[in-house]
């Protein structure tokens, strides 16, 4: 089956090349899944693109680090001008970075880095700024509640393998940590849907929580509200036992339920300007120099933004947008999109 899988990759990678100019540039990239926020990154990739007549070569490896590996081998094989990717494993990637650089081909990573390798570049949301906003919401919430920061925090976490996951701890961490009056319980998750429910059950089950920060409402808000609903404790707020719900993200899906009374708080993420990679893709192909600083850009959400020097190579930083039911009907934010 894996055999045939990849046959089937081989394909689809081979037809965009059908047609191509010899002096049009053609970029690979690789998803590490499609759910709404992973499509809307792709499709911003896509979209700068096109707006400079490049052609975008798409693959999809759902959670499988393996078949990442394979469909970037095949880009390389095409030789492709350039490889932009959402690692699914970001240790394992750099065995990826390695073969692209041995191929002389630029990589690039976007949404998370790589860990223990260097790329050209990522972009992606400042995770640090959006646990942070998260952080400082819940202890508003508490001391609105008791009149002083103390209480029962749940952190959901994503997989903490990877800096996504680590940046979102830390900027949270590091608010709650200046309150001795709250205690914070951490669960892992590994971004997957079941464990983001099991460890809402296991925790609000058996303690009194007072506010959830879960690490992503992508894959998180429904497990966390459907286990706080079999709890009996899926209330709204404003009513005596609510329970505060701040996320990172700001899908759909989160936006729905801050309206409904039942989410609080997320950190929302710039995806559908992700695609600004692309930008320093080109500078870097013709040979121009990106430099560290500030980026600004009038009434865009990501602004400003950060390029620094990281060890895992340059990185660009976009501002996330704090919501709340002040600004959930906001149109800029993604989640609002038609």
């Amino acid at each position: 089956m894996r055999k045939l899988l990849l046959l089937t990759f081989v394909l689809l990678l081979v037809v965009p090349m059908v047609g191509a100019q010899d002096d049009e540039i053609v970029i690979g990239y690789s998803a590490p899944g499609l759910d709404a926020f992973q499509a809307g990154v792709m499709n911003s990739v896509g979209r700068y693109a096109t707006e400079k007549g490049w052609q975008v070569i798409n693959q999809n490896s759902p959670r499988d680090a393996e078949l990442q590996a394979n469909q970037i081998e095949f880009l390389i094989a095409l030789d492709v001008d350039a490889i932009i990717a959402v690692p699914v494993d970001s240790q394992a990637f750099c065995a990826s970075v390695r073969r692209a650089e041995e191929a002389g081909i630029p990589i690039y990573t976007i949404d998370r880095a790589p860990i223990g390798c260097k790329v050209n570049m990522t972009v992606q949301a400042d995770n640090y700024l959006g646990g942070k906003q998260s952080g400082e919401a819940i202890v508003e919430y508490l001391i609105e509640k008791y009149g002083e920061p103390k209480g029962l925090v749940l952190e959901l976490q994503g997989d903490m393998g990877n800096n996504v996951a680590q940046l979102r701890s830390a900027g949270f961490n590091d608010v709650i940590a200046e309150y001795e009056g709250i205690e914070v319980v951490s669960i892992p998750t590994e971004w997957q849907q079941e464990k983001f429910f099991q460890g809402t059950l296991d925790v609000v089950g058996s303690r009194d929580v007072d506010a959830i920060y879960a690490h992503s409402d992508a894959v998180g808000t429904i497990p966390i509200l459907q286990a706080l609903e079999q709890l009996g404790k899926k209330i709204p707020a404003g009513e005596e036992g609510h329970i505060f719900l701040a996320t990172i993200d700001g899908t759909p899906n989160c936006l729905e339920n801050i309206r409904a009374g039942f989410q609080d708080q997320c950190s929302s993420q710039p995806n559908p300007d992700f695609g600004l990679l692309v930008n320093y893709v080109e500078m870097e192909l013709n040979g121009e120099t990106i430099e560290p600083g500030i980026v600004e850009k009038e009434g865009a959400p990501w602004s400003p933004a950060t390029i620094e020097e990281t060890e895992t190579g340059l990185m660009l930083n976009l501002a996330t947008t704090n919501v709340t039911a002040e600004n959930v009907d906001d149109p800029s934010l993604w989640g609002n999109a038609e």
